[in-house]
């Protein structure tokens, strides 16, 4: 036998050539963007930037923008779990047409979808209407923006979550079920400790892609100041003011409260890897 070592290959180049090619594409897409955002911010001023941010306007914006988004994301992490679970474990007629109907978010231009949501939801649409004579308002309202968010951020959960259950046995659940564990004991400590890492994840993505949505809330949310303006909205009336210092503040505070809540999502992460690896 030959004393040569063997030599492991991959599909994919060497570690040189790939870190190479991915630290290229990252700082092209991420880090140049962001850097400029900095420089943007550093240049206007840390007092400017203070003075920008620190409007009751601008805080009602940010704590609008990030409250429903988060709000939209607890959401979509429930019901996305439920309608990734049906999909993968239930054969029903239309299974197939709701499978691929939970991509549409994907493929449709967000500002399609908010006046599909608009013409459905204003006073004078179909839903609009009925909500109306129960005493209800939607479109132009908070309800509209949360329903907005809710609507592009529910295939993230639903779509990461999917494969690990179709990665499930399905007698995990039998063997806890002879154990003589209830249904809602093995959903809580069989099912639910394997979904949690995918489920976080699919809510990070949720809820990242809520904060920053303009397109599909701008038609519904009504835009008024201190009740239904969101932050993006913000950033873009002072880009079309050219006032690119006070946008880049505004960007700067969602950048920071962005990169806090993610940072937190991603410990709550590494927690739940870790307790299921002790179990």
């Amino acid at each position: 036998m030959s004393g040569r070592p063997l030599i492991s290959r991959t599909a994919m180049p060497g570690l040189g050539l790939s870190a190479g090619i991915t630290l290229f594409m990252l700082t092209l897409v991420v880090f140049l963007p962001i850097g400029a955002l900095l420089w943007q911010g550093a240049a206007f001023g840390p007092a400017a930037v203070w003075d920008t941010i620190n409007r009751e306007r601008v805080w009602a914006a940010l704590w609008l923008s990030f409250r429903l988004s988060f709000l939209a994301a607890c959401f979509n992490l429930i019901f996305g779990v439920i309608l990734a679970w049906v999909l993968v474990r239930y054969r029903f007629p239309g299974r197939r047409i709701v499978d691929a109907a939970v991509d549409l978010p994907f493929a449709l231009p967000t500002a399609v979808a908010g006046i599909a949501l608009t013409a459905l939801y204003a006073p004078n649409g179909v839903l609009g209407s009925l909500a109306g004579d129960l005493g209800w308002r939607i479109a132009y309202t908070q309800w509209g923006i949360w329903l907005a968010l809710v609507f592009v951020g529910l295939p993230f959960v639903t779509r990461t979550v999917q494969p690990v259950i179709e990665e499930i046995e399905t007698e995990v659940e039998e063997a806890s079920a002879t154990l003589g564990a209830s249904r809602w004991h093995t959903l809580r400590h069989v099912i639910a400790p394997m979904l949690m890492p995918a489920a976080l994840t699919g809510f990070a993505l949720s809820l990242a892609r809520a904060v920053g949505e303009y397109g599909s809330v701008i038609f519904i949310a009504g835009n008024i100041p201190l009740r239904t303006e969101i932050a993006p909205l913000l950033i873009v009336i002072q880009l079309e003011e050219y006032n690119y210092g006070a946008a880049a503040a505004i960007g700067l505070a969602m950048l920071a409260i962005s990169f806090a809540m993610l940072l937190a999502i991603n410990l709550i992460q590494i927690w739940s890897r870790r307790r299921i690896g002790h179990v």
